[in-house]
């Protein structure tokens, strides 16, 4: 009989083959993270919205983790609070087992930093024109004591190599204004493996580039997850990106998980209104994806009461807009849908 991976949120057990991964301790554990922003109007009273509700998952070292969904489902936030720039209202973050917010209540530390890095969506706007390429992957080595000053060309030459930008000696003196949109994206994730993390937290790292370099920069994700079993939580708005890379995916809503998966079971064979809507929207997705029969509604209502998703689901029924419906397992698939309400896999703590 397979283990069993508790879930915070309703207290699913989601059972898993004697082979999976998750029999092992994981890198990174993330359990009922919730956190909501109040929002101020200038007419009328302020209101509180939720951009994360008790999201829960898990990375392995060498594993992929995609958080997929449309502006404003939560999947930055998320990233921003595991990120610890932001400070949950409620849930626990924990690194190779160990609670870091009872352990760092107010801030990350510095060693935390070093073992949890970031690629931000803007390759542009996330290098300083001022300051060349040397300085930007120097200053990582510098600060968390990777290597003494007279080392660290050395170093930044290997790092240069390492996300294939060759040969090296001809891109460390440039400027960012001197590099294309590409070149810029391989020397911030060049500058984030600087400090050899454990995680990388990529936002959207190809949204900003050209069509035809953007396969070259998931090909680099893949490349490191294989060889340096680097742990990668993704975000983005693109499912086609997320199973290429990712092993599993979530799928949020309004700051919550409505679908997790492994990527090509959820990518092929969505459960989810809400799942299939993206997917439909994906242009000329090519042999493998489900035809897109249905388009997402352009309605950007959320109810208040019942299922979230109702006011834009095609296939919403009267318990839907009476009743919120639980997570509930469907096969080896996380579902939070009353489509699938008689599931006999769900099982309760």
């Amino acid at each position: 009989m397979g283990a069993c991976n508790t879930r915070s949120d309703q207290q699913i057990l989601i059972p898993v083959g004697p082979d999976a991964t998750t029999i092992s301790r994981p890198l990174l554990e993330v359990r009922g993270l919730s956190r909501s922003f109040v929002s101020k109007r200038l007419f009328g009273a302020s209101r509180t919205v939720p951009a994360a509700r008790e999201v829960s998952f898990r990375i392995d070292r060498g594993q992929a983790v995609a958080l997929v969904g449309e502006s404003g489902s939560g999947k930055s936030t998320i990233a921003r609070l595991v990120l610890r720039l932001v400070a949950p209202d409620r849930g626990e973050i924990r690194l190779d087992g160990e609670d870091v917010l009872a352990r760092e209540p107010r801030r990350a530390s510095l060693a935390y930093r070093a073992r949890v890095q970031m690629v931000f969506q803007d390759p542009f706007a996330s290098l300083n024109p001022l300051h060349t390429v040397f300085y930007h992957l120097s200053r990582p080595l510098l600060r968390h004591r990777r290597v003494k000053a007279v080392g660290a060309r050395k170093r930044v030459l290997e790092l240069l190599h390492t996300v294939g930008l060759e040969p090296a000696d001809e891109f460390i003196d440039r400027h960012p204004h001197e590099l294309s949109g590409g070149q810029r994206q391989r020397v911030a994730i060049a500058r984030a493996l600087a400090v050899d993390p454990d995680l990388l937290v990529a936002d959207e790292p190809t949204s900003m580039l050209d069509v035809s370099i953007r396969m070259e920069i998931l090909n680099l994700l893949v490349k490191l997850k294989r060889e340096r079993r680097l742990a990668i939580l993704l975000i983005t708005h693109d499912l086609a990106s997320a199973r290429y890379v990712s092993d599993r995916i979530l799928v949020l809503f309004r700051g919550r998980v409505v679908e997790e998966g492994a990527g090509r079971a959820v990518v092929e064979s969505p459960l989810h209104p809400y799942t299939r809507a993206l997917l439909a929207s994906i242009a000329g997705a090519g042999p493998g994806y489900p035809p897109a029969a249905r388009t997402l509604p352009a309605s950007r209502d959320v109810a208040d009461s019942g299922c979230p998703f109702v006011a834009r689901c095609p296939d919403a029924m009267d318990v839907c807009r009476a009743e919120d419906p639980r997570p509930r397992l469907s096969g080896d698939r996380l579902v939070r849908c009353h489509l699938y309400a008689d599931d006999a896999g769900v099982q309760r703590s």
